[in-house]
């Protein structure tokens, strides 16, 4: 018996939008990236077996890429990865039912492209400059270093959280100081969670294409003025993943 197939949506789009003839979607064998269009609109979609197992990395990278390649060219609401749907007709429903609300948002983000700017603290220059600013913590530290563990663990458990708060506060700090460096060159800002104890700064900003190379030179030396103590990454151009997507605008 031939396997059930269903469509993986990856975004919504303006009609006029084509898939290169390379593109090529999710799952082994990925499937052919193809546009579904309903008035203004078009969905990209690939076909995908309704019993394979999706979410592995691979599948990850293609979505991310394929959003990403299609927001360098042309708007792009993303859709929630994962989003499969019984066949075309469920696409084209989707696309009329929230066609006026789709069209407004794509007409927002023209010509506008999303850059990700994330800082990691280097952990051993890190706790020295926490050190250094605060002396009850160098003392316990002093106390603890080269004892026993066992022997030491009350004093252990405070400086960690001495530490944990100290960094807390410079991340903060530093978050701010992102935002106000590179948040005046943006249209949109949203600042994101950290993901590991060690992060500095971690923001997404919506930039209008013809500021991408102001606001490019601006986190490069926001990057070079923290290099001592901060290992900065730009991401993008990307896709407008934390300013609007397709379910945001259907929940």
């Amino acid at each position: 018996m031939a396997e059930e197939s269903g469509l993986f949506i990856y975004g919504i789009v303006p009609s006029d939008v084509e898939p290169t003839p390379d593109a090529v979607g999710v799952g082994d064998p990925p499937g052919e990236v193809a546009a579904i269009r309903h008035g203004e609109l078009a969905a990209l979609v690939s076909e995908v077996g309704l019993t394979e197992p999706l979410g592995r990395p691979a599948d990850l990278r293609t979505y991310q890429e394929l959003l990403d390649g299609t927001a360098a060219v042309a708007p792009v609401l993303p859709v929630r990865f994962g989003t499969v749907v019984t066949g075309p007709d469920a696409v084209a429903d989707l696309l009329e039912a929230h066609h006026d609300r789709f069209a407004a948002a794509l007409d927002e983000l023209e010509g506008r492209i999303q850059y990700t700017v994330h800082g990691r603290y280097d952990e051993q220059n890190l706790i020295a400059g926490v050190l250094a600013d605060n002396p009850a913590a160098a003392d316990l530290a002093d106390q603890v270093r080269g004892q026993p563990e066992a022997a030491t663990r009350e004093q252990r458990i405070r400086l960690g959280e001495m530490i944990s708060q100290a960094v807390e506060l410079r991340r903060e700090a530093e978050n701010r100081a992102l935002l106000d460096a590179l948040g005046p060159l943006a249209v949109a800002t949203a600042p994101r969670a950290p993901s590991n104890e060690l992060d500095a700064a971690n923001a997404a900003f919506l930039v209008d294409g013809d500021r991408s190379d102001e606001f490019i030179a601006a986190a490069e030396e926001y990057a070079e003025q923290r290099r001592e103590l901060i290992r900065v990454r730009l991401l993008g151009p990307l896709a407008p993943y934390d300013f609007v997507s397709a379910h945001q605008l259907v929940e």
